[in-house]
């Protein structure tokens, strides 16, 4: 099998409003305004009412009830805007899949994109807005794989699930690429900023392809820590288990285990939030 069979099947795909893909575009464009930004995403009328109800949520805690996107620019921010938008719309992209919890699948996303800003809020390698976004987006192949395979998909799972073989060797056997492989094949069909697409496809094995990215690196501690506030581990656990390499590797101090309490705290609220 090629990633470019499962790209072509574009009725399987999942629908990203243009308005997202124009502010990921945008993480780049220091200059963008305030009003241009707004005015897009008001243009959006599903995206628009879900920002609105994700804002006058208790997740916010607002004094008051915001009515608009221009409102909620300007109280919000632009970087937090953006954070809501891109999450809102990648949530709505795709509504049911065979073989995946939407919801389940989704709260860990966005718990991913929370730990990739707390670590890249930590080093001056990193920007958080691309952190936060690749964070969301880190397991797009897999959603791929499940829409456009799911019977190879299955297999995966099951070698798996039984223990026969890890997600990686499991895909590189049944497909001959891995599914961070395909997410970055989709992220480049969707003109995303071609760091994000590497930063995908790398952050597994960051050390895979000379030296590492440090954003892949960002990601790939994120989702180590994802794995332990999932399995309940002992901080202790987490901090021995923590890959050194992989933290000078992101820019950051190996001081920084003595933090992770902070991260391990971080909140998954918008994954409860936007479904």
């Amino acid at each position: 099998m090629q990633i470019q069979d499962l790209l072509k099947r574009t009725d399987k795909l999942p629908n990203v409003p243009d308005v997202v893909r124009e502010l990921i575009q945008l993480l780049n464009d220091p200059n963008a305004k305030y009003s241009d930004i707004a005015a897009r995403v008001s243009h959006d009328q599903t995206i628009s009412l879900k920002v609105l109800r994700i804002v006058n949520s208790a997740y916010f805690g607002l004094a008051r009830k915001i009515s608009s996107i221009d409102e909620a620019t300007v109280l919000l921010g632009m970087d937090r805007l953006k954070t809501l938008v891109i999450a809102s719309g990648f949530a709505s992209s795709v509504t049911k899949v065979d073989g995946i919890d939407l919801p389940e699948f989704w709260t860990e996303s966005f718990r991913v994109a929370e730990l990739s800003q707390w670590f890249a809020k930590r080093t001056e390698s990193v920007d958080a807005d691309e952190a936060f976004t690749i964070g969301i987006v880190h397991n797009i192949g897999r959603l791929l794989l499940h829409l456009t395979a799911p019977d190879v998909a299955h297999d995966i799972q099951t070698r798996v699930s039984n223990r026969q073989a890890s997600r990686f060797k499991a895909e590189q056997d049944l497909l001959g690429f891995t599914s961070q492989d395909a997410g970055k094949a989709l992220m480049d069909m969707w003109h995303f900023p071609k760091a994000l697409g590497f930063a995908v496809q790398q952050h597994k094995r960051p050390f895979a392809d000379g030296d590492p990215d440090p954003l892949a690196c960002v990601l790939n501690l994120a989702c180590y820590l994802n794995a332990c506030i999932r399995t309940e581990r002992e901080i202790d656990l987490v901090r021995e288990g923590l890959p050194m390499a992989v933290i000078e590797a992101a820019g950051l101090s190996p001081s920084i285990v003595y933090e992770l309490d902070d991260a391990m705290a971080v909140s998954d609220g918008l994954g409860h939030l936007i479904h």
